[in-house]
This record gives C-alpha cells, structure tokens and sequence, in this order.
C-alpha cells in the first residue's frame, strides 16, 4: 500500500470526460489527489483515469465493488493493473468477497511491480439509517452495522474504510491509528448549508481521525479553485503537525 497518498482527493462527479480533463489540467498532482466515480467511468470508461495517472494524479475509483468474489477479485485486479492509488468495495459483500479482494489487489500489484493500491470498504452508505437497514434485515443501529463491517474490513486485511465524519472518531478508536479513514461530504466552515445537515469541516475531520477527504464542489465550485485547495490543504497541514 502507497503511504504518500495525498490528504485531500477532489472528486470529479460528472459526466463529461472533458470537463473532467479539464479540472485534471486546472488542479496540481501536488496538492491533491482525483476522485472518479460511476457516472464518469460508466460514461468514458477507464481512458480519462489513465490520462489523470500521466498528468501524475493519484486517482481515486470510487466504484464499489460488490459482487461474487471471483468477479470482484477481477475488478480489483484490472484496477490495480490501471494504476490507481486508491479503490473500493463494499465490506457487506462478506469475508471471502473481501479476501478475494486483498489477495487480487497484492497479486497484481506484483505482477506489475509496483506498490498495491490503498484498498478500503464502504460499510454502511450515508443514505441508510437504522429503518432502510431493517427493511433489508440487518438487526441493530446503523452505527453498530458500521462498526461491525469495519472490524471485518481490517480482519480480512484491507486497509481501512470509507466513512462519514460523524464515524471517524469512534471508527479510529475501535480499529487503532494504521487504520484509513477515508471521509466524503466535507464542507468548508462557510458554506451555505441546510439546517438539518451537520457540517463538518476538513479540520475537524482530521482533527476526529480522518486520513484522507473526499471534497468536490466545495473546491470545484468555489470562485478560485486553487486558492480554496491551498487554504484546505494549510488548514489540515496544521491539524497534523
């Protein structure tokens, strides 16, 4: 596994390779990583991800793989073969699916020689609370189903777990500090936000455990995108010192 993954990891959620490129030529390998998820590459395929690795980006594929293990092994393996530094699936594709992973994603690190990708699992998705969990037969809170597949994520050999802000805290104390946190929905301390949703800043994030963020229109939105990621990236440099 990489341990010069960058902190912040911009996620470029839209369908237009071109654009993407774009903000790919915009933003410096330097300061950020690149976030791909299942709009772009259903849409453009591995090619623009491939680009983002020449211009020297650590890439991101945030397309969660869940499936029978041999099939997610596969994935694992082309993704690896890709060159992404970082990819995922889902802990409630269960042991073997998991070990399948693990094993695929060392294998073809390998065979390529070069260091495996940061492998993490999504545990319970954000949009899911204890109700949407009972309707598919999970017994308990969506927090105890949390915990539960990140102890099963680090005892299969993964390198740690996608996770809310809100879980970073208990999440670091239950699976010790080797353990990746990786924290979408991050918000700047002044944005524009509903009243129902907590906003949780990239210093408090780090500050309650988190390793890597996930930040896409806070930064791609802003008026000037660089300085926004030169401020986060000040920011969190002084949380971790």
């Amino acid at each position: 596994m990489s341990t010069t993954l960058p902190r912040i990891f911009v996620a470029l959620d839209c369908a237009d390779p071109a654009q993407a490129l774009d903000w790919a030529h915009r933003l410096d390998p330097a300061q950020c990583g690149l976030k791909v998820g299942k709009e772009l590459f259903v849409t453009a395929g591995p090619d623009p991800v491939r680009r983002m690795i020449e211009r020297g980006f650590a890439v991101f594929l945030d397309l969660k793989f869940h499936d029978i293990p041999n099939t997610v092994a596969s994935a694992c393996a082309a993704a690896t073969r890709l060159g992404v530094a970082m990819l995922n699936v889902h802990a409630s594709g269960g042991r073997a699916m998991l070990a399948a992973a693990r094993t695929a994603v060392d294998r073809a690190a390998a065979a390529r020689g070069g260091r495996a990708p940061c492998l993490v699992a999504v545990t319970v998705l954000t949009s899911l609370g204890d109700g949407d969990l009972a309707d598919v037969g999970v017994v308990g809170t969506a927090a105890a189903q949390v915990q539960r597949l990140a102890a099963l994520t680090r005892d299969c050999g993964l390198d740690g777990v996608v996770c809310s802000a809100q879980e970073a805290r208990a999440l670091r104390a239950a699976c010790g500090r080797h353990f990746r946190l990786v924290t979408p929905g991050i918000r700047l301390a002044d944005a524009r936000t509903d009243d129902q949703v907590r906003v949780v800043t990239p210093e408090q994030a780090i500050r309650d455990g988190a390793d890597h963020l996930v930040i896409g229109r806070p930064i791609t939105q802003a008026r000037d995108p660089l300085a926004t990621l030169a401020a986060i990236n000040a920011a969190v440099s002084k949380v971790s010192a």
